[in-house]
């Protein structure tokens, strides 16, 4: 296994790239309710006086005429780069321009969409190649773990976020993509790649190594195993067979896989812990004035009564981190794995009048115990890291711990009853 896609381990990720903005906090769209640009005035400035933008355009009016190296000064990289550096000082990458061509083609997760089919992130400042997804194209052309995105049409990925990555990589079926690639052993190329229309199951059931196996190699077959990649439009539809299933089985427990899940729909999020709780709060939204909205699970879930570990890593945010902290809180489930990512922002996209959006982050998410999951994460119960020898060999030893504490579980004798 390559080492430069260590950190990839057997986390599953298979996320895709239609996650694209969702690893930064859920996503509603409109921003009046009729796809129009807020027409609100702008707040007042405080201090003595507000600044004048106008004198941006003085600058630019200026190094066009006089700055000694004429052919870097392209008025759109300018203006790309004005709108940047204000949102860069909100330390907030929930918060981003999208320019009008990657807008048109910017969609909700809904269990389908048009791009290359491969998982990116972010790793030491540089957009990495997490996984191509089997059968599409980005995995026909040669795109492998690890690799770094060095460009995409020519244009440097330096300083780029995941959110901007995928969008600028995304686009409709048939037109081409040309990625600059540096594979592991640094050498460089330029891979075209021909987009199309990549259909992803939220729900899997199967590992990777396409049997769960405990520690001695022995596979597994007592306890139910279910990954959410992650919430999208048909996640609920997806899972409710899947659990009814399961239930009827007669499985000592269940692991939930969500490492490397990037979030999703709100709703998804929140209908699906409800599938696991009978009561409790599931997550609380903070909005900027301080206003709170409580959600609550309700009695009837599908698998409420099953043992449940939950598997996390570093690259689990948004909606995976909402129904971790719901599960840990609410006593219904241990975590085992990493600490997760750390994004629980509600994010809008209010369109603007150049045919772009500005993507904002709106509110905040609080687990049942109040605890702010952005820029904080989610803590495991059990901590299990996997060593360079473990990805090596291929060990999952993070859904091994989940087993081992499924079993003893199952093993402990029941209190007796008090007559």
């Amino acid at each position: 296994m390559l080492r430069a896609a260590r950190w990839t381990i057997f986390s599953l990720l298979a996320a895709t790239v239609v996650a694209f903005a969702f690893s930064a906090g859920f996503i509603l769209d409109d921003s009046n309710g009729d796809g129009s640009p807020s027409t609100s005035a702008p707040a007042e400035q405080p201090g003595s006086g507000s600044p004048d933008f106008r004198i941006l355009n003085e600058i630019v009016d200026i190094l066009g005429k006089d700055y000694v190296d004429p052919d870097r000064i392209d008025a759109q990289t300018l203006y790309e780069a004005a709108i940047n550096g204000v949102l860069d000082t909100l330390s907030d990458s929930g918060t981003f321009y999208v320019d009008p061509a990657t807008y048109r083609v910017s969609v909700l997760p809904s269990g389908t969409f048009e791009g290359i089919g491969a998982t990116v992130s972010e790793q030491n400042g540089e957009i990495i190649i997490v996984a191509p997804i089997r059968g599409t194209p980005a995995e026909a052309a040669g795109i492998r773990s690890g690799d770094v995105i060095v460009a995409v049409d020519g244009e440097s990925t330096e300083g780029w976020s995941v959110d901007k990555a995928v969008l600028k990589i995304r686009g409709p079926q048939g037109t081409d993509v040309t990625l600059t690639i540096r594979h592991s052993d640094q050498v460089v190329e330029d891979i075209t790649i021909t987009r199309d229309e990549i259909k992803v199951e939220s729900i899997t059931t199967v590992p990777p190594g396409g049997e769960l196996e405990d520690a001695d190699g022995n596979v597994v077959t007592d306890i139910a195993y279910v990954r959410i990649r992650e919430f999208t439009a048909l996640t609920e539809s997806e899972l409710e067979p899947v659990l009814k299933e399961i239930s009827g089985e007669g499985f000592s427990g269940l692991i939930l896989d969500l490492r490397s899940n990037p979030g999703g729909l709100l709703n998804a999020t929140v209908n699906v812990a409800d599938m696991f709780l009978d009561s409790g709060t599931i997550l609380v939204e903070v909005s900027r004035d301080g206003e709170e909205r409580t959600f609550n699970a309700r009695a009837g879930g599908e698998a409420t009564g099953l043992p449940i570990v939950v598997l996390v890593d570093r690259f689990s945010a948004s909606g995976a981190e909402v129904l971790s902290a719901a599960l840990q809180e609410n006593g219904r489930a241990i975590l085992v794995g990493e600490q997760t990512f750390g994004k629980g922002t509600v994010n809008i996209a209010r369109p603007l009048d150049d045919g772009g959006a500005l993507f904002v982050s709106i509110a905040r998410w609080l687990t049942p115990d109040r605890i702010q999951i952005d820029g904080t994460g989610i803590r495991p119960d059990l901590e299990v890291v996997p060593t360079d020898e473990d990805i090596d060999l291929r060990r999952d030893v993070q859904a091994q711990r989940a087993i081992d504490y499924l079993r003893n579980q199952a093993s402990v004798p029941a209190e007796p009853a008090v007559p």
